[in-house]
């Protein structure tokens, strides 16, 4: 039982991508969505979905933190808040609690784009059931959970202006992880080079110039996320 959470035990596995226990997560994260979109208008959703999303995202991030304290692997180069999908967590916890819209129409987009393309291409090296392999999936789909829960069960819905706007925040947060990279020689926000499991960063040009890729790509997922709105609204 102690493996699941040991650092470096027999469930380490560099070659995650599109093997049977990420196929599997994945499926069972749609058919998560799926139920949870049927059951939305359902008085338990409505009353305690937020909540519940909230206490998630709570408990996976601590989790995390408690497991590298006891593990004596925390370190100022992969534990600090500066990963885009750490920082969406934070988000979407401030957003729920608040029920914010504000909050909501910035994390909506790169929290989206972030979180998905985390659990389409993982930058990680433990499969199921480790603990680490749990929790990475878990607190991201708790983030696109948060998100959309504020779409199908709070109502929310956005303005082309919040493209601009999400835009802007995640350039400041991109700003601040890079300043954080070079006093700490991380890679947070994967600005400082490309990750080493498989990405879409491995479609572009080398470091430096992939970031300016990175802004282009950024743009283009947020036009498609805001698409539904766009739809709606016309």
């Amino acid at each position: 039982m102690n493996d699941i959470f040991a650092y470096d035990s027999s469930y380490y596995e560099p070659a995650l991508f599109l093997s049977p226990a990420h196929l599997g997560i994945l499926l069972f994260f749609v058919l998560f969505l799926i139920l949870y979109y049927r059951w939305r208008a359902t008085p338990f959703v409505q009353r305690y979905g937020r909540w519940i999303i909230l206490a998630i995202l709570l408990v996976s991030e601590l989790s995390l933190l408690l497991w590298t304290l006891l593990a004596t692997t925390w370190d100022v180069r992969y534990h600090l808040p500066f990963q885009l999908c750490t920082i969406s967590l934070y988000v979407c916890i401030l957003m729920l609690f608040q029920r914010s819209r504000s909050l909501f129409e910035i994390v909506y987009f790169f929290g989206l784009a972030g979180a998905l393309q985390a659990i389409l291409t993982p930058d990680l090296f433990y499969t199921f059931p480790h603990y680490r392999f749990l929790h990475f999936f878990i607190a991201h789909f708790a983030i696109i959970t948060a998100i959309l829960h504020m779409v199908w069960v709070e109502r929310f819905t956005i303005k082309a202006v919040a493209i601009l706007k999400s835009f802007l925040v995640l350039n400041g947060f991109a700003l601040i992880a890079f300043l954080v990279n070079l006093w700490t020689g991380a890679n947070y926000m994967f600005l400082a080079r490309k990750p080493v499991n498989g990405s879409i960063l491995d479609f572009l040009a080398p470091y430096p110039w992939y970031i300016l890729q990175l802004e282009v790509i950024a743009l283009l997922m947020f036009g498609l996320l805001y698409l539904p709105f766009l739809k709606k609204r016309g």
